[in-house]
């Protein structure tokens, strides 16, 4: 896939932001004020709520990867913001909404037909977009992801050796078979749970940071529901891509 910067800005910090497409994944890099050498890239996943929704908190936490040194980018995950809406997610993501709002447990089968055709549709898409990425003057590696949909995180460090790295938030649903392959990531992880996250099943989130197979992980656990996450907690993530990214 190509890719085209659409346009680009200098945010009032200085950093430059650029979006661009990737055939036809819209996207947004991000780069540090001045950039004298290649500088490592973090790639900022997001949950499906479109690019433009959750912009302002993508800026946000990009902002402050360029004040500690590190390009961000980010995607357009499938069937969201201005990509064509796909039949089986919406019909999933109805199913879901259905389960919360009557206050009964949303099924393994409703959980496996939003998350699995999500994880591999949007894995291969950010490894694309590294591909792209990489080759740019300015962006030298190495990477890590942060956020997001925590299963594409999952894939996606198991997959790709390019990601040395992963901050990842359990906060979001996590097919069974996702737990085998946790079992298998080696990398250093940064793993952040709200405890009283109201759309999240606080045990299978433990259980999940249990299954990682990595030598070096940290929970970050912190009082408060799925939008309370604290200013420390962004701090430590900064200070975790810090030793491993630089």
């Amino acid at each position: 896939m190509a890719l085209h910067f659409t346009s680009e800005q200098r945010l009032d910090d200085g950093v430059l932001e650029r979006r661009f497409t990737l055939g036809e994944i819209p996207g947004i890099l991000w780069t540090p004020a001045s950039v004298s050498a290649p500088v490592p890239l973090i790639l900022l996943g997001l949950p499906p709520l479109g690019l433009h929704k959750m912009y302002p908190r993508l800026a946000t936490r990009a902002r402050h990867a360029a004040a500690d040194g590190f390009a961000a980018a980010t995607i357009e995950l499938p069937g969201s913001g201005e990509r064509p809406r796909q039949a089986p997610f919406e019909q999933a993501r109805a199913d879901m909404r259905r389960a919360m709002q009557a206050g009964e447990p949303v099924s393994d089968e409703i959980i496996d037909a939003l998350i699995l055709p999500l994880v591999d549709q949007a894995v291969p898409e950010w490894q694309a977009t590294l591909d792209a990425l990489l080759p740019l003057p300015e962006i030298g590696g190495p990477v890590g992801y942060s956020g997001g949909v925590i299963s594409i995180g999952i894939r996606l460090a198991l997959l790709d050796p390019r990601i040395v790295a992963a901050n990842l938030f359990a906060g979001s649903f996590v097919p069974r078979t996702m737990f085998e392959e946790a079992r298998q990531i080696t990398i250093p992880l940064h793993v952040l749970l709200q405890w009283d996250d109201e759309g999240n099943d606080r045990q299978a989130a433990l259980d999940l940071f249990d299954a990682f197979g990595s030598k070096e992980k940290s929970l970050h656990a912190h009082m408060g529901g799925h939008t309370g996450v604290p200013q420390s907690a962004g701090d430590a993530a900064a200070q975790f891509f810090t030793r491993h990214l630089m």
